[in-house]
């Protein structure tokens, strides 16, 4: 009898040392991870420049500086959901999203990372300003305003480095109130805003060119 007591107490310990270990692994609450996907946008009837560009990592501002899903539901107030959140933080998605769509353009000669050791003619840097759902009563949205700076590499005089500054902002409307129709909707934001800003690359670098001495 006291055998199977001893026998019956140390089951019992393992049983609990066993489950213990199997939630560290196993989260109560699984956490659910959101990216951006979408086709590059297809730019036709321009003819392709000869420039190399760098796209550095572009920053994110405080309140949106987090892998955590930002919501707006009323003025001024921002919150975030607990089990629901970015795969990368936004700037690391947006940088992402951006070279790529740069790169499938082929409007220029290439489009080089920020840790590249090639050399390059001209920068090209950014914030994001928003990332966040706004969820309204009607309907909830996707919101991305993000604002870049190109510069010329081969200056040295801020005032000439700096081609052009500008600010993007798009709002997109989820088809559904739930984090996988932000995610959607924050896609197709984000390749609205994309194409605009390789258009707007590829005409200011084309101008550039015109009034280069020489």
């Amino acid at each position: 009898m006291e055998r199977f007591k001893k026998i019956s107490l140390f089951l019992a310990g393992f049983s609990i040392l066993l489950a213990g270990c199997m939630n560290l692994k196993q989260p109560v609450n699984k956490i659910d991870y959101y990216t951006l996907e979408s086709a590059p946008p297809k730019i036709s009837g321009l003819k392709p420049l000869s420039h190399v560009i760098k796209l550095e990592g572009f920053t994110a501002s405080p309140t949106y500086n987090t892998r955590r899903i930002i919501y707006r539901d009323r003025s001024f107030k921002r919150d975030s959901y607990v089990y629901c959140r970015w795969r990368a933080n936004p700037g690391a998605l947006v940088t992402h999203i951006l070279n790529r769509d740069i790169r499938h353009s082929h409007l220029f000669k290439a489009i080089l990372t920020s840790d590249s050791r090639f050399a390059s003619s001209y920068m090209l840097e950014g914030t994001v300003d928003e990332f966040f759902e706004w969820d309204m009563e009607e309907t909830w949205k996707a919101v991305l305003s993000l604002s870049i700076t190109l510069l010329d590499e081969n200056k040295i005089n801020a005032g000439e480095k700096i081609l052009f500054q500008k600010t993007y902002r798009e709002e997109a409307p989820c088809k559904r109130k739930n984090p996988r129709a932000l995610a959607e909707a924050m896609s197709r934001a984000m390749s609205e805003i994309s194409e605009q800003i390789i258009k707007d690359v590829y005409y200011c670098l084309k101008d550039h060119d015109q009034y280069k001495p020489g």
